[in-house]
């Protein structure tokens, strides 16, 4: 598996993002992407406090089930929950989040808010998110198309997210997949897909050999498209490799964090 990790401000002053991945061996990992919501004062703490104990929930129930995903998305709840108990300053701070799970040829992801993950398979892709979002209820309505949601007015409004009073409904893949050799995974913000259309991220995968490649050359993208204040961005790209996948019991473990900004309004 080859890992890249891209964490920008874009144009905004503050940094709301988290992102980071944790692999207890060759076969096993955990990747998590958190947007904190930029209205709600506390983005970055938010996102911070999901992704670090999503990981430490992971590292002690290293597991591929569903259980593990939920258990994941309570912890952080209760966390960031706690903390907005301790601190008026932070008492109204939410976030969003994808997190993923390999393990030897299975995975399995969860997620809430508008944090996306997108799945490729022979070059094609196969599974991606739904937002918990307005635009997104407009779609299963029908009253907007799919395309639209990137420019519609209400883009920002979640209906879901960490933090909030209501009890936490995360959307939770029941079964693990089987994955191959060139097989990839996108964890993105929606600083990073706003820019960046499914058929470019297609394109730019079957152009690459590595996971850093792919994603430099959609940051590349996006680039050419932003605007002077454009939101931050961030995003981590998992590639398959064919090399055998051979299972070890070190202690030892591979951490990688990065933070990056958003600034969003959460509105109700």
């Amino acid at each position: 598996m080859q890992t890249a990790i891209l964490n920008k401000q874009g144009g905004r002053k503050y940094n709301e993002d988290s992102c980071a991945h944790l692999e207890l061996n060759s076969c096993l990992g955990c990747w998590v992407v958190a947007d904190g919501l930029g209205g709600h004062g506390g983005g970055d703490v938010a996102s911070n406090l999901v992704i670090e104990t999503m990981l430490n929930t992971f590292k002690e129930n290293p597991s591929l089930e569903t259980d593990t995903l939920q258990l994941q998305f309570s912890k952080a709840q209760e966390v960031i929950v706690e903390a907005q108990k301790n601190s008026l300053k932070l008492s109204k701070m939410q976030s969003t989040v994808a997190t993923l799970i390999i393990h030897n040829n299975q995975a399995l992801w969860g997620y809430i808010g508008d944090t996306r993950l997108y799945y490729f398979n022979n070059g094609q892709l196969q599974k991606q998110t739904k937002d918990h979002s307005v635009p997104q209820m407009l779609v299963n309505a029908g009253e907007i198309t799919t395309s639209q949601i990137r420019n519609h007015e209400d883009r920002n409004r979640l209906l879901r997210s960490l933090g909030g009073s209501e009890p936490i409904k995360p959307n939770l893949e029941q079964e693990p997949i089987f994955i191959y050799p060139g097989d990839a995974f996108l964890l993105c913000t929606d600083g990073f897909w706003e820019y960046i259309l499914e058929n470019e991220m297609i394109t730019y995968l079957k152009q690459t050999d590595s996971a850093q490649d792919w994603l430099d050359m959609m940051e590349v993208r996006l680039l050419e498209k932003v605007a002077e204040r454009n939101d931050n961005y961030s995003a981590i790209a998992i590639t398959i490799g064919d090399d055998n996948c051979q299972l070890s019991h070190s202690n030892n473990s591979i951490l990688t964090k990065v933070l990056c900004k958003t600034q969003r309004f959460f509105k109700k």
